[in-house]
């Protein structure tokens, strides 16, 4: 876990705080930003701690890389920040894989909090190829207290993973990050804390935030008990949510009525409407603590074309088009934009390619040798052809694409292993047939 940032207290306390967790976690510190972006192009870690604060290091140009290449860096960011700076800070954030923004005044509890949450629910941010082969669905829950810290941190946490896995586009992003929100928040102000829409509407002409309201009502040792229950199951196909709160419930069908009818929205109450029109299947139980919604996922598109392929050959694809054919020659090699692509051998279907597999033709193309399957369009779908000669320049000017590629396909003859293993298992090959194998 690097961590950029030169403030000696900050850096111990990331130390003492990953001693509690056994060292799940290990920080690396860096107060170059030279060094610092050597190790992230190389190193391509999951998590990064920022300071965006720090006067002695540039973490603009640190995040600016990361941003420039989300292929790569599809982790997430966890943001440090003087109070003063808040509002620079988010104006840099929009579109990062951003898991948590920590004010500098606050960094002890909530880095805790926030590791703990990583912990509990590392399936959904590590080992991203895994899931795509393996795992295929995901589930978790999480008990929180009534700090909205934790709402934000799960929102993001959730919708980055969607966002990375290709399941959804930035706009699709956006609307299920609003969703969550907006739903957990109930759950803690409405719910668990008992605030009323009047009582939210008075406060929010007074004062900016509702936060000091829940933290009032949270000094009653019996709404400071009260728990949000947050659950998820993500499949290929869609994923799933539930929330629950502790309160006493509320009418929904009565709310929902009265925006329907015009309730004046000046100062809040959006969130139910924004998201009846951003989720599917949006329903709460009878009492009104608990609300699920789904979420349908697009497929066989990916959201980032690697900005060092961007500006290569586009080649739109039809069903039944032919991508390459066996024994030719290897010129080119693909990035898989969108489209799901059939692979065949001697005339017999061996496989099947989609974007979460980013390229076609690596193998040979790398070997120089001629194409040892013919690669068909199952519908229509979109690759970038990227020639020898512009992949190996791209590797002279970008070292750690070169790695990237080798983890790639190390990760892909593991697959073709664990599938030949479990393939003499099922059938209990003879020991011959094995041995050719």
């Amino acid at each position: 876990m690097p961590v950029f940032c030169t403030d000696a207290q900050v850096n111990e306390r990331i130390l003492n705080i990953c001693e509690r967790f056994q060292n799940y976690f290990s920080p690396v510190f860096f107060d170059d930003a030279g060094k610092a972006l050597e190790y992230l192009k190389y190193e391509l870690p999951e998590i990064n701690v920022v300071n965006f604060s720090d006067g002695r290091l540039d973490t603009t140009r640190v995040l600016e890389s990361i941003k420039a290449d989300p292929w790569l860096h599809y982790g997430g960011i966890i943001g440090i920040h003087l109070r003063k700076d808040r509002k620079v800070v988010a104006e840099q954030m929009p579109d990062s894989n951003i898991i948590s923004l920590i004010p500098r005044g606050e960094f002890v509890s909530s880095f805790y909090r926030v590791l703990k949450i990583l912990i509990q629910n590392r399936q959904i941010l590590f080992q991203r190829d895994l899931q795509n082969y393996l795992l295929q669905t995901i589930s978790g829950s999480f008990v929180m207290d009534n700090d909205p810290f934790n709402v934000r941190t799960y929102a993001n946490l959730v919708t980055n993973y969607l966002y990375n896995m290709n399941h959804i586009n930035q706009d699709r992003k956006e609307r299920l990050h609003v969703s969550l929100f907006e739903l957990l928040m109930n759950a803690v102000e409405h719910g668990n804390c008992h605030i009323s829409y009047e009582e939210k509407t008075r406060w929010l002409e007074k004062h900016d935030t509702i936060l000091d309201l829940i933290r009032e009502k949270c000094r009653d040792p019996e709404v400071r008990a009260k728990r949000v229950f947050f659950s998820y199951r993500i499949t290929p196909e869609r994923s799933y949510y539930t929330i629950r709160d502790e309160g006493e419930g509320f009418n929904w069908r009565e709310q929902i009525e009265a925006l329907e009818t015009g309730v004046n929205l000046s100062l809040h109450g959006h969130g139910i409407r924004m998201t009846q029109h951003y989720v599917d299947n949006l329903r709460y139980n009878s009492k009104g603590n608990e609300v699920s919604f789904e979420l349908d996922h697009r497929h066989r598109e990916a959201n980032v074309v690697p900005g060092v392929f961007a500006d290569q050959e586009e080649v739109i694809v039809q069903a039944g088009d032919v991508v390459f054919r066996e024994q030719e020659e290897s010129n080119f090699l693909y990035y898989i934009v969108s489209g799901r692509f059939n692979i065949y051998s001697s005339n017999k279907l061996v496989s099947t390619l989609s974007p979460d597999d980013i390229f076609l033709g690596e193998m040979s193309f790398l070997l120089n040798n001629r194409r040892s399957a013919t690669v068909v369009s199952q519908g229509s779908g979109t690759l970038i052809k990227i020639s020898k000669n512009d992949f190996v320049t791209v590797i002279k000017e970008n070292p750690h694409y070169g790695i990237f590629l080798a983890r790639l396909l190390a990760q892909r003859l593991s697959r073709l292993n664990a599938h030949v293993a479990a393939l003499q298992k099922s059938v209990d090959l003879p020991l011959e047939v094995e041995a050719r194998i």
